[in-house]
Order: C-alpha cells, then sequence, then structure tokens
C-alpha cells in the first residue's frame, strides 16, 4: 500500500473539522503528534489487557475491536472503517488495560495519534479542546445510545440493514463471520437475511 502523505493528512484535517473548526496553529501541532503506519490484515494493534496509548485513524482498511470471553469465545464489539477512529477509550483514558483488542481486518493505512500528547493539547487550546467534547457526545453518548436501542429495539435483518446503509461495501471486504459478530447473531442467521433480501429484490 502507498502513501500520500498530504491527502492522508488532509483526510484526518477533515475528520477534525467536521466536528469543530481547528485553526492553523493548532493543526500545526497536532501534525507534531501524529504517524502514518501501515498495517497488514490480522496485524494486533491491540491486545486484550495491554494499556492503550493511541487514537487511530483509518485512511484505508478496515479493523475490529473484538472480546474473548473465559471460554475462548469470541464477540466483535465494533468494525471501522475508512474515516472512523478507533481505540480503547477507556483504556486511554484511565490509562487501564484494555477489555478488548484491535485487529486489522485489512491491510490498512493508519495515522496513529499519540493519546497523551493530544490530552496535554486539549487543555491548551480551546479548539481542540472543542472538538474533543463535540466527537464524544456524538460517537460516545448518542451513538451508543442509538446502537443499543437497536439491539433492543430492532431484528436482526434491520440491524443489516442499517449496517448495509452506512457501509454498502461491507460484505465484500469483510467475512460473514465478523458481521454476524458484530450484529450480534450467528453467521447462520445472517446467511438467512442475506438470502431473503436477495429473494426480495
Amino acid at each position: 500500500m502507498s502513501f500520500n502523505h498530504n491527502k492522508n493528512i488532509n483526510d484526518l484535517k477533515q475528520k477534525f473539522e467536521s466536528y469543530a473548526s481547528i485553526s492553523q496553529q493548532s493543526w500545526q501541532l497536532i501534525e507534531n503528534i501524529i504517524e502514518t503506519k501501515s498495517v497488514i490484515k490480522g496485524e494486533l494493534l491491540l491486545r486484550n489487557g495491554q494499556i492503550a496509548k493511541e487514537i487511530h485513524f483509518i485512511v484505508q482498511g478496515a479493523l475490529r475491536a473484538f472480546i474473548t470471553d473465559k471460554a475462548g469465545n469470541i464477540y466483535n464489539k465494533n468494525i471501522f472503517l475508512e474515516g472512523d477512529f478507533a481505540g480503547s477509550t477507556a483504556s486511554l483514558i484511565q490509562q487501564i488495560p484494555s477489555d478488548f483488542a484491535i485487529e486489522a481486518l485489512e491491510d490498512s493505512i493508519l495515522i496513529n495519534i499519540n493519546y497523551k500528547k493530544y490530552r496535554e493539547l486539549i487543555f491548551e487550546n480551546d479548539d481542540l479542546k472543542n472538538f474533543y467534547i463535540v466527537y464524544l457526545e456524538k460517537n460516545w453518548v448518542i451513538e451508543k445510545e442509538q446502537r443499543e436501542i437497536s439491539l433492543v429495539m430492532e431484528n436482526a435483518t434491520e440491524r443489516y440493514l442499517d449496517l448495509l446503509a452506512k457501509h454498502p461495501d461491507i460484505a465484500e471486504r469483510i467475512t460473514l463471520l465478523h458481521i454476524a459478530s458484530h450484529l450480534g447473531i450467528t453467521p447462520t442467521q445472517l446467511s438467512r437475511i442475506r438470502k431473503s433480501l436477495e429473494k426480495d429484490l
């Protein structure tokens, strides 16, 4: 995978500014604490029990956050695609071991943000603080609540259709096993849903 440094940085800047206006001075400070990195499919960016140090912005590719229970069963907590931030928020904020792992589902290009240094910048720059507040409210309060309601109120077909609306090509990129786990259903159930939807077309 090849880097286009200027485009990658611009993608990240646009992501920030979709939440709050960022001054050129603050943006320069952000550029000083980031690193572009390529990872290969199957590579672990964070292990269960490890303390997270970075936020990952996905320029290209896909990641998953997954939990392994005591019996060895694996559950996908989240799937992240281009334009998403990925990381263990609780681990980053509290500096405690993460309850889940993060793995690349595809060869990916990431921009890694040093969280400790970023946290310092938040308290020194109001525009970065505003971004942080708005981002957390939207993604870790509003969307989290919507996802929890969806799991209770929507059936599996509706949840799958919601996922396709956000990521139309996800079934071509990620195995049904991972998608099913993300939706909280079995691969067999997902196959039935897909077949039923194909009949309706």
